[in-house]
């Protein structure tokens, strides 16, 4: 089902229907664009209770969320504890008021460098070590999962793309930038004059729309232009 969604709606509904087979009340997912680099785009979807939503938005618990920062140094799954949220009392009292009260979560890392976060929670029913034992290798596909969909499905809406493709060798010239090789190098490596390697190069910047060659390098990667 997740594979063959052609919406970001249809992904999480397929998302919600595993999540409830797995005996959770609620999912959250979080997807983490690795441009612009300074700051990230970040997409969420999620079911919790539109004041639980409301909430966490207004009172920006994004920023200091425990498990968020766990799942950006760490794609070890983890449960939710008291002592995971000790830093975030006020957050963690005010969640389980809305019923978020047992979670389980893991985050996953693509070649692009795009990042995503699954969070399975419900209110009631601890998680013991033996659920953990018999559900936890279908929670970490749903993981695998989610995020080849959900990055499949939103990464071209949000990544850099420039409006006018690059030519064969723009991208040629763009691939030896960004391992390091100067002008020279390139029109050497190209059989080109050096002027020509900085026409394509100014080429290229204008088309993706950076600031200067090295940020033009940085979206070409995480769009995955140079694969």
């Amino acid at each position: 089902m997740l594979d063959r969604a052609t919406s970001e709606q249809a992904v999480f509904d397929a998302l919600r229907a595993e999540t409830q087979r797995l005996g959770f009340e609620h999912c959250a997912y979080g997807l983490r664009l690795a441009v612009p680099v300074s700051n990230p785009k970040v997409i969420t979807l999620n079911d919790y209770p539109s004041s639980w939503q409301a909430r966490y938005l207004e009172a920006g618990y994004l920023h200091i969320d425990p498990s968020v920062r766990h799942g950006r140094q760490s794609q070890s799954p983890l449960v939710w504890t008291d002592t995971m949220f000790a830093s975030a009392r006020q957050m963690w009292d005010e969640a389980r008021d809305h019923g978020l009260r047992v979670g389980w979560a893991q985050s996953s890392l693509d070649g692009f460098g795009v990042g995503g976060m699954l969070t399975l929670s419900r209110s009631h029913e601890p998680l013991t070590a033996r659920e953990l034992l018999d559900k936890e290798s279908a929670m970490r596909w749903l993981v695998q999962a989610a995020h080849l969909s959900l990055s499949r499905l939103m990464k071209p809406c949000y990544a850099v793309q420039p409006e006018t493709p690059l030519t064969p060798r723009e991208l040629e010239v763009l691939k030896w930038t960004a391992d390091g090789k100067t002008a020279p190098d390139i029109g050497d490596i190209l059989g080109i004059s050096v002027p020509t390697v900085n026409f394509h190069i100014k080429n290229v910047v204008h088309k993706m729309k950076a600031a200067n060659k090295t940020a033009a390098v940085v979206q070409a990667l995480m769009s995955g232009l140079l694969n």
